[in-house]
């Protein structure tokens, strides 16, 4: 019994809290290995929005039901993040992290099929299917790689996470043009079957590359993680965030043909300036955060507060008595961006304070829990941004 709890124990401390200045082997591996899981998979997640509606529409679909077939992908993964993130000891984080790729790229290839269903209720339930168990898959491999990023860089866990969402940024703006030029060159099923191909070539690279990390399971839970004021303050913040991207989502490019009579691929480019600056800012505020902790609060209110003003600035709004300038609007949206940045980063590693400070274990468990919490919340986040895009 000794015996097992020090290799136990051992296998907990395998990552030090007191790491080196300069990374080890295993880290710049761990680090390449999550770069290219949150590129890859963030490219395969947001190539839909150029082509799939027109063809959904195509086989029997209503806009609704389009809709629905989008936002199941959300209602699935917010419930995948969190059972995975409570079990993501008895699983295995590695393992977990290969599971939810390999289900990942089938399902994006599987989706690439879907054109071949007949018209009407039988390809909107393959849709709703295939879309909601490729939902639990990307939920299992973010959650996994949040928890393994938090594990393995325990000191410097906002510097990487910064990092890693330049790479989750690219995905998402490169996702839309790439999956449209291949769509218009090639047809339907291309798309889903090179890039879902991309991402299984992941997974033999990842069960090379990535460590095993061993531990043992919590009697802590959801429940009382969210007992915690500040956890549900910050939960709060991350959800309003999600809600204000999502109403950008569904008004602003309306509003910037209407207003400024502007093509649809130059209302993407403008787009891409909601997603850029967020990208760029991300690992210069985690490497801020990690380096002054004390700050975090500080630029979670901030970045609230400048986002609040921008989107008051972003219409104006009408009591402004403010004319309406192209200028304008494209400065706010970077702005907005760049104050994404400020309030969502320092929130995961603010939340691993607070479980810690409520009593959690210093442990893979409690990292997987605080990573379902942090994914299920911030998915909507990224759809918003890959939709803008």
């Amino acid at each position: 019994m000794d015996a097992h709890a020090g290799s136990q124990q051992t296998a907990e401390n395998s990552f030090p809290a007191e790491q080196p200045t300069r990374m080890t082997k295993t880290q710049t591996l761990t680090l390449i290995s999550m770069a290219s899981v949150n590129f890859s998979s963030m490219i395969c997640y947001s190539i839909l929005g150029p082509f799939f509606p027109n063809e959904a529409i195509k086989k029997g679909a209503s806009q609704t039901v389009v809709g629905l077939i989008f936002g199941c992908y959300a209602v699935c993964n917010l419930i995948g993040s969190m059972v995975m993130g409570k079990y993501i000891v008895q699983i295995g984080a590695k393992f977990m992290l290969i599971a939810g790729l390999f289900v990942s790229s089938v399902c994006t290839i599987v989706f690439g099929l879907l054109d071949r269903a007949p018209a009407g209720a039988p390809f909107i339930s393959l849709c709703f299917i295939v879309r909601s168990i490729d939902a639990v898959g990307f939920a299992a491999a973010m959650t996994s790689t949040f928890a393994m990023t938090a594990k393995i860089f325990p000191n410097n866990v906002a510097t990487v996470l910064g990092s890693l969402e330049i790479f989750t940024g690219l995905g998402l703006i490169l996702g839309p043009p790439v999956g449209g030029w291949f769509y218009h060159s090639f047809g339907y099923e291309v798309p889903f079957l090179l890039l879902g191909c991309l991402l299984l070539i992941m997974v033999p690279f990842n069960i090379y590359v990535l460590p095993s990390i061993e531990a043992e399971p919590s009697k802590d839970s959801f429940f009382q993680l969210l007992l915690h004021g500040k956890v549900i303050l910050i939960c709060f913040v991350i959800v309003t965030l999600s809600a204000g991207l999502g109403f950008l989502d569904a008004t602003l490019s309306l509003f910037a043909m209407k207003m400024f009579n502007l093509s649809s691929g130059y209302v993407g480019l403008i787009m891409i300036g909601l997603s850029l600056p967020y990208c760029l800012a991300s690992p210069l505020i985690g490497y801020f955060t990690d380096k002054y902790p004390v700050t975090r609060i500080g630029f979670t209110v901030l970045g609230g507060v400048i986002t609040a003003v921008c989107f008051f600035l972003l219409g104006p709004a009408p009591f402004f008595h403010i004319p309406s300038k192209l200028w304008l609007m494209v400065l706010m949206l970077g702005l907005i961006g760049f104050s994404l940045g400020m309030t969502a980063i320092p929130t995961f590693p603010e939340i691993i304070k607070c479980a810690h400070e409520q009593g959690f274990e210093e442990g893979l468990s409690t990292l997987g829990m605080v990573s379902g919490l942090f994914g299920c919340f911030t998915v909507p986040s990224w759809a918003a941004l890959s939709r803008s895009s």
